[in-house]
């Protein structure tokens, strides 16, 4: 049994009173009691009968919350659900203390089965990809399609900004680290982390910021943050050594349903460089490059983002566009021309602080 197994935080007693989480305007929060793993799962009200569903998958410290935008984007064309992956935004810790790939990708397994959502539109970032990639590689009878915002797939030259993310994963690094930080404040924190996620922090707006402090000031509390962060980070790095049928990129190349991938030219976390090799792996691919995005473009672009996850529902038969090809084009230009409009850094930047804070 590897670290990553062992817990050191026992399960029931890790419920401290903490203030509430934020639910965005639309959205509805519950929890889902499953075998081993208590789940907190974000959602919206579909706006009309039969939209097929999509379940959405944060990143490495990351929560539901970094949805909400691409979410309300979406409303009218998909059923949407966020999931917290265990130890993560309002979901506890699991019991088992497994916060492996495996671990992560079988609660999102066990949820998809128990609530028989399956096949659904999935949705992956950063860590969350990684989890997602093995979740449709393992389980293709779940997915529908697949949509991959930066995911973290294994980088034999990584950036030098995402080393400190690969050194939490070191046994005692996160109490280093919090030691060498505790004279700092929970809006510098919040600044760093978002200097690091998003291509331009600038975009992001006064109240969108003061929603990330909140969030950050509230998963501090919680005793168990800094274990689910570290244990979390050991399991993506394991998973980078895995040779074989386990090894992310061969079951990239596993993936039967039709993909989407998402990279940002600015993303300090995930290589730019990354997206051609992912196109190559994931059988049936697409490929969006947002020079100007930084790690969370579903973030800082969603509205672009949600245009192009249209135009994927139409290709596979799920959605009539109407004007499908002038949209098309209107995303062919932006890629190719740069031209991004504004970045919406304010809908769903509430989560941005807490996601960041050691970069994936």
């Amino acid at each position: 049994m590897s670290s990553t197994e062992l817990p050191s935080v026992p399960a029931t007693s890790v419920l401290p009173e903490v203030a509430l989480v934020r639910i965005a305007e639309g959205e509805r929060l519950r929890s889902v009691g499953l075998p081993g793993v208590t789940l907190s799962v974000r959602s919206r009200p579909p706006a009309r009968e039969g939209l097929p569903p999509a379940l959405y998958v944060h990143g490495l410290g990351g929560s539901s919350l970094n949805w909400s935008a691409l979410m309300a984007g979406l409303d009218g064309v998909v059923e949407s659900e966020a999931l917290d992956l265990p130890g993560f935004g309002d979901s506890p810790p699991p019991d088992d203390g497994d916060y492996s790939i495996t671990g992560h990708a079988r609660a999102v397994i066990r949820y998809l089965d128990a609530t028989g959502r399956g096949p659904v539109h999935l949705f992956g970032n950063s860590l969350g990809g990684a989890v997602t990639t093995r979740v449709a590689a393992v389980r293709p009878d779940l997915v529908r399609t697949l949509t991959l915002v930066s995911p973290a797939l294994p980088e034999l030259r990584v950036q030098r900004s995402a080393v400190p993310t690969g050194l939490l994963s070191v046994p005692g690094v996160a109490g280093l680290f919090t030691r060498l930080t505790r004279e700092w404040t929970v809006e510098q924190r919040v600044q760093s982390a978002m200097a690091l996620c998003y291509g331009d922090p600038d975009q992001v707006t006064p109240e969108a910021f003061q929603h990330a402090v909140d969030e950050l000031e509230r998963r501090l509390r919680l005793p168990y943050f800094w274990d689910a962060m570290a244990r979390s980070a050991r399991g993506l790095v394991n998973a980078y050594t895995l040779g074989g049928q386990h090894g992310l990129w061969r079951q990239a190349e596993r993936v039967l349903a039709p993909t989407l991938l998402i990279y940002g030219g600015r993303d300090q976390l995930v290589g730019y460089r990354m997206a051609q090799k992912a196109a190559r792996s994931f059988r049936d691919s697409r490929l969006l490059s947002l020079p100007e995005a930084g790690h969370v473009a579903m973030m800082e672009y969603p509205d672009m983002v949600a245009e192009r996850v249209r135009e994927l529902l139409g290709e596979v038969g799920e959605l009539d566009l109407v004007d499908g090809t002038e949209a098309s084009a209107r995303v062919g230009d932006a890629v190719g021309d740069g031209d991004f409009g504004s970045a919406d850094g304010g809908a769903a930047a509430g989560g941005a602080g807490a996601d960041a804070i050691t970069g994936s």
